[in-house]
């Protein structure tokens, strides 16, 4: 079974999405997406700097944008979509999921994740927090050292990764004692994002919850809840707009992808993040990182092959 993942924040890097507006149809899509999120994608996915692309209100409209591009072209006839297994996205990576899965059109995926962004983004002006990654250890060691400095769990991401959110000086405080084993690298975040610091964007996202049409999803989806199958539509945007301020199972996730009978993973853009999760986390299991149309062939052969 072939498992296409969608990666989350902090993986997109300046003109990432210029090989791929090449083709007229996809520059047309890209601009209707930033028309429904409210954000130019266009200028931000082609020529904007890093600095500029880190903003949480651009930076998460653009990852799903990538991701919806990919999935078009990588399964552009019914055939080729037949052979996908199942879907599962990391943190924003679950709207581009819902997109492939068919919770959501492209207009509304677009249209929630710019809600979702700017009132993230908001909540990440009210105080300075960020994020850190937490590699190797034992894990009631991890946690320990977090609550001991104020800090929480924001993702679980399988292969011996936690990932830290809190401000910036406790960070730092955890980096100068890391627990046994571990190292504690800073991320290029803008807020402790699934974590109590969210709770405001969660409940004014939830209050307008009502405005997304959803259907229910045609393969199956897997939520960062607890890494659970969802088979509702509705349901499976609940749970997103919970995820706003919960940890990220991506841990549990791809336990569920081994108890399924996973075979291959492909990682749509801008990938690397989750397939790296993935040799650790599912050792053995072929995986393909789709970067640029490029790597679309590679891609397609892994999901021929199964």
């Amino acid at each position: 079974m072939i498992v296409i993942s969608c990666p989350g924040q902090g993986s997109q890097t300046p003109g990432f999405l210029s090989p791929w507006i090449e083709d007229e149809a996809n520059r047309t899509l890209l601009g209707e997406l930033g028309e429904a999120a409210g954000v130019d994608l266009v200028l931000h996915g082609t020529v904007s700097d890093a600095d500029t692309i880190r903003d949480t209100a651009v930076a998460q409209p653009l990852i799903v944008a990538a991701g919806i591009l990919a999935w078009n072209a990588l399964v552009d006839s019914p055939e080729r979509a037949a052979l996908v297994g199942g879907v599962a996205g990391h943190s924003v990576g679950e709207i581009t999921a819902a997109y492939t899965a068919g919770i959501f059109d492209a207009r509304t995926a677009g249209a929630f994740v710019g809600l979702r962004s700017r009132l993230m983004a908001e909540d990440a002006a009210k105080i300075v927090t960020s994020m850190s990654a937490v590699v190797g250890g034992v894990e009631a060691d991890v946690l320990a050292a977090l609550e001991e400095n104020d800090l929480s769990p924001a993702n679980f991401n399988g292969g011996g990764q936690i990932v830290a959110a809190g401000t910036p000086e406790n960070l730092e405080r955890l980096r100068e004692n890391a627990p046994r084993g571990t190292r504690v690298i800073p991320l290029q975040v803008a807020g402790a994002f699934h974590t109590a610091y969210m709770a405001d964007a969660r409940d004014a996202l939830a209050a307008r919850r009502a405005e997304f049409t959803t259907a229910d999803p045609v393969r199956t989806i897997w939520s960062n809840h607890a890494g659970e199958p969802v088979e509702r539509g509705d349901e499976f945007v609940d749970l997103m707009v919970q995820q706003v301020a919960r940890p990220v199972r991506w841990d549990a996730c791809m336990a569920s992808f081994a108890d399924a009978g996973i075979t291959g993973l492909i990682e749509l853009t801008p990938a690397g993040t989750l397939v790296g999760l993935a040799k650790r986390g599912l050792k053995g299991t072929p995986a393909v990182a789709v970067k640029t149309p490029d790597d679309l062939d590679v891609a397609a052969q892994l999901l021929a092959g199964h």
